[in-house]
Formats: structure tokens, sequence, C-alpha cells
């Protein structure tokens, strides 16, 4: 994983040399926010259990951390919890039973935490009631579900790799050659694997998946059977023909409000390719286009969201995202890149806990599988993720480093932006496209700060005021603030 994401990012690393580029903070600047212009309701905020959650699952205080607002004590320091309220689960492909004298042909590089537990583990029986399900399996993990969803979280149902048993060299970290893996005779049962675990879901753990998708980076042809982690490689061909019976598996079991996203493929440009690639009736089956931010700062987001929310009417989200800058000054950056220009409803993280540096919010240690450091990643995910709440509207900026909310209930807008030059430079906020802007008692408008290179890391401050319906706010460089103004109506 670690290898080919760094490469991607790496390669859509540098910006663009098209209009795209344009909006990168250098000296002093205005920022009008355009109420007029609205791009969508905001979802939320999630990661993907998977591997960390296979690890932690039974931690109270990392549900606390990751899936609340409240203050939890982690290794003697408080930490404001992130408030996610999307959890993505990761049905597994991995069991360790012999079937038939056959059994799962295992990478001989792939860690044991990065090995998910399946619960259909006898092809002979389709019966989830019958001893070919266990339905024991994949408890930590689960256990993380459940506390996401006691802690109000919505859920997605994806996998990584298909059971063992139905790709074709019985290894769900890929084929030899990164190929297709999933036998064609399986397409179905893939589907009904999916299908029969999001109703166990909802009848046993309580939990109500609002989305189902059965691919993960499906196109990309890394998924090698020497691959460090489970994968599947399938074409536009084979997701044509999945598709179908992942609608008709859910509804077979009384499941038709339950969505299919697709296709979780790993870039901006790859995913347009995936999607255009559908018919319309194959376009018909999916509800929420699902895609992968290791572009970058590079790649067309615009015309992805062109053609799936314009044109097709479809959702949006980035289901997945991450990078091995530890100081979150990356991730804003392409962060505040998506709300430019990719216009999702939905950001995911993929693993908040990683054992390679930068990679996670939290590091742990793959050996001891002991929980360590805070990254400064943590403290500028909470910019984000604590003040743009789900129910707000997300606004215009017209500039790529910049992004509005408006809570229209608490009459609140929050503005989260990053410094993108190497000095200090004072932002001021135009907003007199709003009716009334009050802010708070005398006009104060509250702001966070953290500044990625060190320093402030999520620190308040009650030293800033309206100036009629402008404020301008001083920024370290390479910092990211959020300013709350209160007292905002349209």
């Amino acid at each position: 994983m670690i290898r080919r994401r760094t490469l991607l990012t790496a390669a859509g690393g540098t910006l663009l040399g098209s209009a795209l580029a344009t909006g990168t903070a250098r000296a002093d600047a205005t920022i009008a926010v355009t109420p007029g212009t609205s791009y969508g309701t905001w979802e939320g905020w999630g990661t993907s259990l998977a591997w960390w959650a296979n690890v932690f699952g039974a931690r109270d205080d990392f549900a606390d951390l990751f899936f609340t607002t409240k203050s939890t004590t982690y290794n003697g320091t408080s930490l404001p919890g992130l408030g996610m309220n999307i959890a993505r689960y990761n049905l597994g492909a991995c069991s360790w039973n012999a079937v038939g004298g056959q059994s799962m042909v295992a990478s001989a590089n792939i860690p044991a935490f990065k090995q998910i537990e399946g619960y259909w583990q006898d092809w002979n029986n389709e019966d989830p009631t019958s001893s070919a399900w266990d339905w024991t399996a994949d408890a930590t993990q689960r256990a993380m579900l459940t506390k996401a969803v006691a802690r109000g979280a919505t859920t997605e149902l994806f996998a990584n790799s298909p059971m063992w048993w139905m790709c074709a060299n019985h290894n769900p970290s890929g084929a030899s050659g990164g190929g297709n893996n999933l036998q064609t005779w399986n397409y179905r049962q893939h589907a009904s694997h999916l299908a029969a675990v999001a109703l166990y879901a909802k009848n046993n753990w309580g939990v109500n998946f609002a989305t189902v998708d059965p691919f993960n980076e499906p196109s990309s042809s890394w998924w090698t059977a020497t691959g460090t982690q489970e994968g599947c490689h399938m074409d536009s061909a084979v997701q044509t023909a999945v598709l179908p019976y992942m609608r008709s598996e859910l509804n077979n079991r009384g499941l038709s409000g339950v969505k299919i996203s697709a296709s979780d493929e790993t870039s901006y440009d790859l995913a347009r390719t995936t999607w255009n690639s559908f018919s319309s009736t194959t376009k018909g089956y999916v509800n929420q286009v699902n895609v992968h931010g290791y572009q970058g700062s590079a790649g067309r987001r615009d015309l992805l969201y062109t053609d799936v929310v314009t044109t097709a009417g479809k959702k949006l989200w980035n289901s997945e995202t991450g990078d091995s800058d530890g100081t979150g000054y990356n991730m804003a950056f392409n962060l505040l890149y998506d709300f430019r220009w990719l216009h999702p409803t939905a950001w995911v993280y993929w693993q908040v806990m990683d054992p390679t540096a930068g990679w996670g919010v939290i590091k742990y240690d793959a050996s001891t599988l002991q929980a360590g450091a805070v990254e400064r990643k943590y403290y500028v995910l909470a910019q984000f993720s604590r003040h743009i709440r789900p129910g707000m509207r997300i606004l215009d900026t017209g500039v790529s480093y910049a992004t509005a909310a408006y809570d229209a209930t608490a009459k609140r807008l929050v503005i989260v932006a990053l410094n993108t030059s190497t000095s200090a430079q004072t932002l001021t906020f135009n907003l007199s496209n709003f009716t009334t802007v009050t802010g708070g008692t005398g006009g104060l408008v509250p702001r966070w700060n953290t500044v990625t290179t060190g320093g402030d890391a999520y620190k308040a401050y009650s030293d800033t005021h309206l100036s009629g319906k402008s404020v301008a706010v001083p920024f370290a460089a390479k910092a990211v603030q959020t300013i709350q103004i209160d007292g905002v109506t349209i």
C-alpha cells in the first residue's frame, strides 16, 4: 500500500500547470465567500476501519477520539475528539480452514494485522445459518464498528478482495500478474457474501449499512500474489457484471434501501475513466461514486464532479485518502483542493492509525502493536472535522486554499484556510455578500490555529473581531486556521 500510494502522491504532488493550479495563497490576500454558490450538504468525516481496528477495536478511548468531539485523555495528554461520523467496515477475504483439501494461499509479504477474516468460509453452503459461515470472525474490527455506531456513525460496507476461495489462485492479495482474479462463476457469490453480512449486521449487530461497495481500487494492477494487503483487480467488464448481482442480492434480502457505491478507484482520473466506461444501465445500479485521493493535487477533480454530480446526479465521496506527511500540510492542501474542485459531500481518511510514520494521525508499532505518538496531522484534521459538521452547506470561496461552510440553524459560518506561503501573511475574509454578519459579543470571531511546522496545535484564540462585514486573520507560515462567525444570515 505505502509503496504504490507514495508513488502516486509524489507523481501528483506538484501543482497543475492549468487553471486548477490557480488560487495558491502567496502574499496578503482577500477572500470573498459567496453564499449564492453552494456545493451540497456536508455528510461528514470518516475513516476506514480495517487494519487499525483489527488491532485496536476494543479500545473505547480510540472510539471516543475518532468518533466524538469530546476531549479524551491519551498517553497523559487531553486530545480534542475528531468528531468523525462515518465508519467504513472492511469485509475480510481471509480464513484458515480447508475446504475439499484446498485452503487459502497467503502472500509471504502480508502481515497478520492486514489479514481480515471473512464470514463465508466454505463454498459448499450459501446458507448463512449453516456451519459454512463463521459469525464469530473478525471480532476486533467488529467491536470498533459497533462502538462507532453507538457514537452516531453512518456506516459503509466494502471489500478489498472477495473471499480467498472466490479468487482464481485462492490468494486474496491478487493474481500473479495483477490481472482479474475473481472467478467468473463467483461474481454473484461475492455480492451474496456482502449482502448476507449487511443483513446479519442489521439483525444482530445493530448496524444498518447505508451503502455497500463490492470493489476497492479494482482497475489498479498492483494487486499481485506477493502483495502486502488484500486486493483484487476487477476491470470494468467485471465490475459491470458484478453490480447487478449486488443490487439483486440486497433486494432479495429485503435490503432495497441499502445503496450501492462504486468503484473506489485510486485516483480522480481513473475514477472518471471507469465511470464513463459504464453504460447507462450499469450507472443506474450506482447511487454514490466513491473515489480515492491518491493523485494528490493532480487529476481533473472538476471533470469528475461534472460527470458524476452535474450530469448523472449521483452523490460523490472522497472515500479514502492518505499520505506520509505527518505534519498534515499535504493533507490540508489536497483536502482544500477537494473542496474547491471535487466538491465531495464526505471525506474519509484511510487509516487514522498506522505503523508507518506520517500515514496515520496516531502511530503504532507494527511489531509490538502498541499505540504510540500523535502526529501533528491529528490537529490539522481537527481544524476541519470539528467545525465543518454534517448538515452544513459548503459555500464557494473562489480559491483553493480556503473553504467555507454554513449552518443555517445556528446562523454560523465556518471558514478553514491554509497559508501555503513560507512566510506569515494576513488573510481577510470579505463577507459582504451575506445579509447580516454580527459575530459574537463585540464582533468576536473565535479562531483555532495549528502550525504544521510546529508550535500551536489546535490552539484557541479570542483576539479577532469583525470590521463591518470582514475579518482579517493573521497566519503564520504553513498554518491552518479555522474561524467561526456567528450571527450570519444569507
